[in-house]
Formats: structure tokens, sequence, C-alpha cells
């Protein structure tokens, strides 16, 4: 029999960590370490002289290091040996987000937005999301995105059989696929230039591929033009969700996780109702299936650094020797940064699930922050005097709240086994019709009509807030000690 063919590169810490979580450590022929090696495991090679260990019938490397040390060209250099090499990501720098909390450009440094809310990421069950992914073929809709570019990023670390990017930006899939090729050597990917609302095609690409995993983060975000445009958040928001789910199924599909928002949470706005609107029919349709495929969607809010989200827009007005723009002193929303979000999505598909009902997990995004607070930080950030803040306030915008929510009732939030990831105990009524839903909104989704549009989401989603209620919320003398602050 073939000896062992596995060997673990990294620090002593590091290669300690991945012992722990490979499920066969027989395997393990040996390490390349930067400092010492854990007890009992020989060292093969210094990372200068990869090159001695050629010959040696290795396959594989698992490689862990941590951010602030230069790994050089070590995937690489192993790749060009015919060693396949798998990236982990330490869990020290998962918990500080050093190695993938995204960092903005200013015109004198680079800026750690993390820094800016203090907040400490709810550490990864590595076990659990490696028992997820490990030889599991993982779809990403929208995985030129925020979202899905940092999914697709995660998944690929733990070892999937196939990467599946889908997206309909052509320059947005060009990139990720460009990144997990450069990062994940090793992984099988495949990119697939692809708008899942053409439903015949969708249907063709899951038949073809069959992914065992479906992480749909594809959807219309941004309020203010969805506002103006809500037969295209229909079209896109309900109607893309339909096409992937009824694919999923379709294609023996076994997790397939939907990204909601916390906008979906008595919405003011066409983005979030929307939204709502593909919550419900997730739920309506594992009421309905009750087969192999298990639903469930994930609440929860902003996203640091994410594309045109305040901070990218702040660093352009900065940049152009423009004022920083906030909206209302009050208003107040919740944030996390893209790593850890991406991170507990996966994990929140790693939970039991019985198939009957599609449970809505919310994310942990602790307080709301202050918008106003958070400009205040960033110019402190970038550099610029205490007092001398070029913010100006321009006013709330169309189907903006105050204040944002992450459920209907915080206590019928209730813990999970993981720690960040929460439970929503609500449900749909036993009236709800998934067939009237859908042909509601089939009727409006091509209309030039607003109102109609609005007037049929109004109908499906009853709890959303009329606009008057929330220009009244607006004009209110809500004290300076509530929570507030703005959106750019």
């Amino acid at each position: 029999m073939p000896g062992p063919t596995t060997i673990l590169v990294g620090t002593e810490a590091t290669i300690s960590e991945i012992l722990g979580a490979i499920s066969d450590d027989s395997e393990v022929l040996g390490c390349v370490t930067l400092d010492s090696a854990p007890k009992g495991l020989p060292v093969l090679a210094k990372t200068k002289k990869l090159e001695k260990l050629a010959g040696r019938g290795i396959r594989k490397a698992y490689i862990s290091i941590p951010a602030e040390l230069d790994t050089g060209a070590i995937p690489g250099r192993l790749e060009a040996l015919g060693i396949q090499t798998v990236n982990l990501t330490p869990i020290a720098d998962q918990l500080t987000d050093q190695a993938a909390a995204p960092s903005i450009k200013l015109q004198s440094a680079d800026l750690d937005v993390a820094s800016l809310i203090g907040r400490t990421p709810h550490p990864i069950d590595r076990k659990a999301v490696k028992k997820l992914i490990r030889g599991k073929r993982v779809l990403v809709t929208g995985a030129g995105g925020s979202i899905g570019s940092e999914i697709a990023s995660i998944a690929a670390s733990y070892e999937p059989e196939q990467i599946i990017l889908m997206e309909r930006a052509e320059n947005a899939l060009f990139e990720i696929d460009r990144r997990i090729r450069e990062e994940f050597p090793g992984v099988t990917r495949c990119a697939v230039l692809h708008d899942v609302v053409d439903t015949e095609g969708t249907k063709a690409h899951l038949n073809e591929l069959r992914p065992d995993i479906v992480f749909h983060a594809a959807a219309h975000k941004h309020v203010p033009l969805m506002e103006d445009h809500p037969a295209h958040a229909v079209t896109n928001n309900v109607f893309g969700t339909k096409s992937i789910a009824d694919a999923s199924i379709e294609a023996g599909v076994e997790r397939f996780v939907l990204i909601s928002s916390d906008k979906a949470v008595n919405p003011s706005s066409v983005m979030g109702a929307t939204k709502r609107l593909a919550e419900r029919y997730i739920q309506g349709v594992q009421r309905r299936h009750k087969g192999e495929t298990k639903f469930s969607m994930v609440r929860f809010g902003n996203v640091l650094g994410s594309a045109c989200s305040v901070l990218p827009i702040w660093a352009s007005q900065l940049a152009k020797s423009r004022p920083i723009t906030v909206t209302d002193e009050r208003m107040t929303r919740y944030f996390m940064t893209i790593p850890e979000a991406a991170a507990l999505v996966i994990q929140s598909a790693a939970l039991a699930h019985d198939g009957k009902r599609a449970p809505v997990f919310v994310l942990d995004m602790g307080e709301p922050i202050k918008i106003l607070d958070l400009a205040n930080r960033f110019c402190a950030a970038s550099g610029i005097a205490k007092g001398r803040e070029p913010i100006v306030l321009t006013g709330a915008r169309p189907g903006e709240k105050l204040h944002e929510e992450l459920a209907y009732d915080a206590e019928q939030l209730a813990p999970t086994k993981f720690a960040g990831i929460n439970t929503w105990a609500g449900h749909l009524p036993d009236d709800f019709d998934l067939g009237a839903l859908v042909s509601d909104l089939s009727s409006v989704r091509a209309s030039r009509d607003t109102e109609a549009v609005i007037k049929a989401i109004r109908k499906h989603v009853p709890e959303m807030i009329a606009k008057a209620a929330v220009v009244a919320e607006l004009k209110s003398n809500v004290s300076s000690e509530a929570p507030s602050g703005a959106a750019a």
C-alpha cells in the first residue's frame, strides 16, 4: 500500500490547527514549517528549499500561514512540483479579520474597515463547515458581488469538489474566477455567465452541473433605485429566487440558502418588500415540496466596504475634495464585515434541518451604529482633525427607514449551536397561498405602472410600511439621545 501523501505548511500553531481539523492524520507525511514543528511531526524541508520535496510521492499540501507573514511563492512552487495545494485561513486571522477584512483605499493609506465598528467577529466552527463543504459541488449566484465572491472564496478553502460561479455581469465574473484560480489553484471551478431570472436556462445549467449546495446571493439591493424600478425588483428578487429555487428542486440540490436582508422586516421600501416576498416563496416552496432539498434563509444588515456602500462612497468623496454626505443625523444601521457575514452564511447551512419548514436565520449584528458616528470615525481614521469633518446632511432618500430591524419581535429569536447565528420563530400562516403570490406578481413584473406593481407587492406583504408613515417618522422630532445616524 502507498504511504502518506499529504504535507502541512505553516507555523507550529497553524499546523496544529490543521491536524485538529482533518479527518485522517494518518495521511500526513510531515510538514514544512516557518518556525518549529508540532511534537512528533517530521520537518521535510525548509521553505527556501521546497524542491527537496520532489520525488517523495506527495500529492497534497494544506497551507495555513498567518496574514502578517510573507508566504512568498509557496503555493505556486508546490504546484510546480505537482502537489495540489489547499489554502486554509488561520483561526486567529478569522477572528481578527487580518486576512480577509476589506480595506478602503484612501489618499494616504489603506483603512481597516473593521476598526470603524469596533466589532470582534464571531468564531467559525471549521469542522462543521468542512463537513458541509468538503467533496461537494457548491454553486454561488451573484458570485461576482461583495457577499457572493466572499462566500465563493471561503467555500473554496474547504476542499469542495467544485466551485460553480454564476454571475450575469461579465467583468465581475471574470474577476472572481481569476481570484479563485490564483488563490486556490487546486480547486476545480466553473464560471457560468448567466442571469438566474432566465428560468429555462437556469434549469438547464443546474441539471447539467448538479450542485449539492446553492448559495443564492444574486439580488437588486439599492433601496432608492428600486423605488423607481419596482418591476425590476420583483423580477430579480422574487422571480430570480423562484427560478433558482425551482431548478434546485429539479436538480436534487441538498441545501439551498437564500441571502436575505434586515430590510425585509416591516419593509418600508420596494427592495425590502421584494426580499420578504423571496423569503415567503422559499418558505412556501419548502412547505409544499418537503423533499430532499432543504431551504433556509439568512438575514443580516449592512456589510462594510461592499460595492457602492457608504465607505467606498465616502472615500471617493474625500479623494475628490468633496464633503462626506450623510442623510439624517438620527439614522442607524447594523454593520458587520464582509468576511464575517459570508462565513456565518456558510456556517448556517451546517445547522440541522428537518426539511419541513424553511428556517430564517438571523445573524448577530451587535448594536446598531449611528451613521453620523461612523462618518466621524471615518474622517478621524482618514486624518481629518476633529471638528473639521466635512460632513453634509442631505436628507433621507425614498424608501429609507431611520432604524432597521432584524426580526419582527426580538423575543422570537432563539440561539443556535453556533455563536452569532440565531433562528427566528416566525413562520407562514396556514392559509398562505403560494400560487396566488406567483400569479399576482407575474401579472405586474413587466408593468411600467409603478403604483400597480406596489399594490401587488402590498397585497402579499401587508406589513409593508406606508410611505406616509415613513415620511412622518423622518419629520418627527426624535431625541438626539435615541438611536440615530444616516446613510450616505
